[in-house]
């Protein structure tokens, strides 16, 4: 069920950086989030667009970026002025050019019409909506505060505002989730007619509701019915004509996150706004989670004030693998090998061939990728590529 998207083979020769911006005002916490976000009132809004434009000026050398993603939070809670306002901060930097993707991410409640003309104005390409799930009583269980109207009129607004390309987030392994509903689900996104479907399957995050749920014993970790559940995923969804890229991603030809392809390759981008992360310069870091203290820090000149790392080669190979193994691409060898020499590539090769003859990756010349068995044990995975570069040790 491998399916390659061009995008793929693009975003390995180095592109622009990426610009992320987080915006991290909500009006409500959802039970399974963990993104920081606070509640927006008049003076954290300006307290954040101060902060903003000051970080922006404080990435030297200046940057041309060649994608921006706005995530939350719920950037549909600004205005569409203050769209237009955030836009325009944004636009400056942009080199005189349009951005080749511009993605947001909306939740149904907060997408109107005029909304929508302000982000069309300033150049957004993509938007991904929250959907979650279409079952009134599942998103009840989450915490979510839209219902199936207000998905139904927000998609049908969002493909009149003729935005490039559009995707749906759902979610499955839901509490209470029962098969026949997330099948339900997939096919009610599919007759929608996205671009692209991100499945994710239900984490428990520390410090969510959920998390609370699960360590008092009401909701309870079923890690075989969630592997059932994302073979029966992406079977469903290849049928539809979907391609899966990446563990959780599935798009139609064209349609792959340029954005994300671009992290996960391990290319630069820069992270705006608090709790954002970036890595760029030769660095990693990322942004304080509380939006005075973040607004003080890029006041004194500032940036990336926690787990602030020197990026070496072996460290972005290592990270380049551990993605790079989630994408149904996977990774070329070679160019880390090349790059980064000193790496334990011993150590990395003997795990990389276990796995081969255990069926959960496969290896064409240079290049080594999971199998679907393998990528459902992708986060495993990762972390014995963790350990083989760390130690120089492979995982029995």
């Amino acid at each position: 069920m491998t399916h390659v998207e061009p995008e793929q083979a693009k975003a390995e020769a180095a592109p622009l950086p990426g610009l992320y911006m987080h915006v991290p005002f909500c009006a409500s916490t959802c039970d399974f989030c963990a993104f920081y976000q606070i509640k927006p009132t008049p003076a954290a809004i300006e307290r954040y667009f101060a902060g903003v434009e000051r970080e922006l000026e404080l990435i030297r050398p200046a940057r041309t970026y060649g994608t921006v993603f706005w995530g939350g939070g719920t950037p549909g809670l600004l205005t569409a002025g203050q769209l237009r306002r955030l836009g325009g901060l944004v636009g400056r930097h942009l080199g005189g050019r349009r951005a080749t993707e511009w993605s947001v991410e909306l939740a149904p409640g907060s997408v109107t019409p005029e909304r929508l003309e302000a982000l069309k104005e300033i150049g957004v390409t993509r938007v991904s909506l929250g959907v979650q799930s279409f079952q009134p009583r599942l998103l009840d269980a989450l915490g979510r505060q839209h219902d199936r109207g207000q998905i139904d009129r927000a998609y049908e607004r969002i493909r009149s505002a003729g935005f490039a390309s559009v995707n749906l987030d759902l979610m499955f392994a839901l509490p209470g989730q029962g098969e026949d509903e997330w099948l339900a689900d997939i096919d009610t996104a599919v007759a929608l007619e996205p671009d692209h479907l991100s499945t994710y399957c239900l984490t428990f995050e520390e410090d969510t509701a959920l998390w609370v749920k699960l360590s008092q014993g009401q909701v309870k970790l079923d890690p075989e019915r969630e592997a059932e559940l994302y073979e029966m995923t992406w079977a469903r969804l290849a049928g539809h004509g979907f391609g899966q890229y990446e563990v959780s991603n599935l798009a139609r030809p064209g349609h792959a996150c340029r954005h994300n392809l671009n992290t996960w390759h391990m290319h630069e981008w820069v992270g705006i706004g608090p709790s954002a992360a970036s890595q760029h310069d030769g660095w990693r870091g990322q942004n304080v989670s509380d939006l005075d203290a973040w607004a003080a820090a890029v006041d004194r000149g500032e940036r990336l004030t926690q787990e602030k790392t020197h990026l070496t080669t072996a460290l972005l190979a290592e990270d380049a693998l551990i993605f790079g193994l989630r994408m149904n691409a996977g990774v070329d060898l070679a160019r880390w090998q090349s790059r980064s020499p000193a790496a334990p590539w011993g150590e990395v090769n003997a795990l990389l061939d276990r796995m081969t003859t255990d069926g959960l990756a496969l290896r064409d010349g240079t290049r080594v990728r999971l199998t679907d068995r393998g990528r459902l044990l992708a986060d495993s995975i990762g972390a014995e590529v963790m350990e083989a570069f760390s130690t120089g040790k492979v995982v029995a």
